[in-house]
């Protein structure tokens, strides 16, 4: 398991409509559950841009895993800005 932080906004309800995979139902919980298949990990995302990584055997795994989701929300306009450091 492993925590990670992207430093933007994201938009869970565009996210979760252009995600397969994905669950998002902020009634019960307030992040977006995203199963990503390669590398076959789960993550927890959360609006904050921050999340949790789940199912990752190695720690470049992790890391793969981080820039894709960064790559696959950035590309389908579901980061809405990023956060002052």
């Amino acid at each position: 398991m492993a925590s990670a932080n992207l430093n933007v906004l994201v938009d869970l309800e565009k996210a979760a409509f252009v995600l397969p995979h994905s669950m998002y139902e902020p009634e019960q919980f307030p992040g977006l559950i995203y199963r990503m298949e390669k590398p076959r990990v789960v993550l927890l995302i959360f609006s904050s841009g921050k999340m949790v990584i789940t199912g990752a055997k190695r720690e470049n795994e992790v890391f793969d895993a981080v820039n894709n989701i960064y790559n696959i929300l950035k590309e389908n306009g579901c980061i809405r800005g990023s956060l002052a450091l």
